[in-house]
């Protein structure tokens, strides 16, 4: 088991860093004290080869742009929050407006754009980055110290641990962002991956991608995954939702039993995902296009499929979501686990 650390690039006066973990069965992750981003995750196919199965960039200032999010933890409020504002405790609180009139991922200088402090153990394959969102930073009030650990196993399991406390009431809703695509190294989009969750409901959209409100059955639509399906059949449908988003995925799944398997059959690589967060967007990069290089591929629709375990978004506008909210007497405490195997 190792960790090494390397300069990846500076920011103004302050470097920036990399974090390589890599456990016995070579197993490797590798992080970014900026934005806490996942570059890479190399795991094996059913041939023993490893490949990289995340999307990413190699250089600083392309994660500085970074317009889809790659691999980066999203603060303080994963998705969106309509008409960039809210009501807390009688007070109306105004947000920064960075996706037409409504506020996206935390703001235009959320938690992916930081600096976290790193702290690690060589004896171990544990990582913990931490913060400090100043109250009414991107608007949102309350000090906010806050927490990121990753945590590589030698089952070839990554977890994520989020910890937070405010000292103000505040809203909280974190998730990461990485993109998976288990063919290994992009060589195909994502059609084919197989995915099941234990997910009756899921969430339809406005036109702005803002959920509507309701809590909709699965049941006869594309967004059934409760056998397992391909995604491409949901591509391929016609359904009024399907078309909103891009010709893809781009909803909230409301999860009875935080469990998602995710599979690419060609390569044999399999995702395992348990949750005790009560929701996961599923996004197909659907919007993704020739303006972005991943690497020395081409951006294209369904280059990956984000699993953005977290709890509903713009819960603080519909009172029938589970709240959002954080007391300053409590302590958010949420946990994601990735398991990596390989089907012969």
């Amino acid at each position: 088991m190792t960790i090494k650390k390397e300069k990846f690039g500076q920011v103004e006066s302050e470097f920036v860093h990399k974090y390589t973990l890599t456990n016995h069965h070579g197993m490797q992750v590798v992080f970014l004290d900026y934005g806490c981003v996942i570059t890479d995750i190399l795991v094996p196919d059913r041939e023993g080869q490893l490949e990289n199965v995340v999307l990413g960039y190699d250089s600083l200032d392309e994660y500085r742009k970074n317009p889809g999010y790659f691999g980066a933890i999203i603060g303080r409020v994963a998705g969106r929050i309509a008409g960039s504002e809210f009501i807390l405790n009688d007070q109306t609180y105004k947000l920064p407006k960075n996706e037409g009139e409504n506020h996206l991922h935390g703001g235009q200088s959320g938690f992916d754009s930081k600096i976290w402090k790193a702290s690690y153990d060589d004896n171990g394959l544990k990582i913990t980055f931490s913060y400090l969102s100043e109250d009414r930073q991107e608007g949102y009030p309350g000090n906010l110290h806050v927490s990121v650990t990753y945590e590589l196993t030698e089952n070839n399991e990554l977890k994520l641990m989020y910890v937070a406390n405010s000292d103000q009431d505040t809203l909280l809703n974190m998730t990461n962002h990485t993109y998976f695509n288990l063919s290994g190294n992009y060589k195909e989009d994502v059609s084919n991956h197989w995915l099941k969750m234990n997910s009756p409901y899921f969430l339809p959209l406005k036109n702005d991608l803002i959920p509507t409100g309701e809590i909709q059955n699965v049941e006869g639509t594309p967004f059934d995954f409760t056998n397992g399906q391909f995604l491409k059949e949901g591509f391929q449908s016609d359904h009024s939702q399907i078309t909103l988003a891009g010709g893809g995925y781009d909803h909230p799944f409301v999860l009875s039993k935080g469990d998602i398997f995710l599979k690419d059959e060609k390569s044999g690589r399999c995702l395992q995902v348990v949750t005790d967060q009560k929701a996961v967007v599923i996004y197909t990069s659907n919007q993704l296009d020739s303006s972005v290089s991943i690497r020395h591929t081409e951006g294209k629709p369904y280059l990956g499929i984000c699993l953005e375990t977290q709890a509903h978004p713009d819960a603080i506008h519909h009172q029938n979501f589970p709240s959002i909210v954080l007391k300053k007497e409590d302590t958010y405490q949420v946990e994601t686990t990735w398991s990596f195997s390989v089907e012969s």
